[in-house]
């Protein structure tokens, strides 16, 4: 799969034009397509390994990390990654790191924690409750349990989930 990247000529386009057409199109384009030398997973575990190494965790470490989870690096081997590499790169460098990998990966360990909790209910979680959204504080979500005749559904709400007093 070719990666299309447009982030250098919407960022440096008029300031750094030819700068902007290597990111996108030589780094991005032909070097980050080589699929048939190394698999974007696995170049994505280059990028994070040689950025962290050089305590770059910056907005660019971010979008490598989130990348990274993107093409298929787990929660669990981003940290024996950043943890092998500790003892090459630095400590603090690491602890920089794992900062950042933790944020990237935290929506994993909601999700996560959503899935084992449906898993001991009698009656699915459900989708977003979005269509009345602007009658509760936080989230809930629906599950139609039966469409005929009338409609049963199952609402579920996350901690902290509130009924609003009043609707505007």
């Amino acid at each position: 799969m070719a990666v299309k990247q447009t982030a250098g000529r919407e960022a440096l386009g008029e300031f750094a034009p030819k700068f902007a057409e290597l990111n996108d199109d030589v780094l991005f384009g032909q070097v980050w397509s080589r699929e048939d030398k190394l698999s974007l997973r696995e170049r994505s575990i280059v990028t994070v390994v040689v950025l962290m190494a050089q305590g770059l965790t910056d907005s660019s470490f971010r979008y490598h990390l989130t990348t990274a989870k993107n093409n298929g690096v787990t929660k669990t081997e981003i940290a024996e990654i950043l943890t092998h590499a500790a003892f090459y790169a630095g400590w603090s460098k690491a602890w920089a790191a794992f900062r950042m990998a933790k944020e990237v990966w935290a929506e994993d360990d909601a999700a996560d924690a959503k899935a084992e909790h449906q898993n001991e209910m009698v009656f699915p979680i459900g989708a977003p409750n979005d269509a009345f959204a602007k009658y509760f504080i936080g989230q809930s979500y629906l599950a139609p349990l039966s469409t005929q005749q009338v409609g049963i559904y199952n609402v579920t709400f996350e901690p902290g989930c509130s009924k609003l007093d009043y609707v505007a």
